[in-house]
């Protein structure tokens, strides 16, 4: 990631749930200004989701969708996705379309040229 750091501090996960979310059926994403020139962002999946195989692979690939979109999301966020239990099992172009989906309503994502 270019342009972004991950997210590991326990109090700003918990800043970040404070405020108020967007969801869908795969995921929530809490969104929040850090004053930065960079990102962070932070995934996590429950244990409720399956073993660590299933939890490590679902945060592979909800990282993978930020790295391949990253140039699209503003500078100066703290970004949280929280995976929901459809997620294990959805194709990675619907994980695609509910991460940008989130991103957008959350106004995280700049403006298409």
């Amino acid at each position: 990631m270019r342009f972004s750091c991950s997210l590991k501090l326990n109090h700003i996960f918990r800043r970040l749930y404070a405020t108020s979310g967007h969801a869908n059926s795969f995921l929530v994403l809490y969104a929040r200004k850090n004053h930065t020139a960079t990102n962070r962002v932070g995934v996590t999946v429950s244990k409720k989701l399956g073993g660590a195989v299933v939890r490590n692979r679902v945060r592979r690939r909800l990282r993978e969708v930020y790295r391949l979109h990253e140039t699209r999301f503003c500078p100066g966020w703290d970004i949280v996705v929280v995976a929901r239990s459809r997620c294990v099992n959805a194709d990675f172009q619907k994980l695609c379309h509910a991460y940008l989906s989130l991103a957008e309503k959350a106004g995280i994502l700049e403006a298409a040229q």
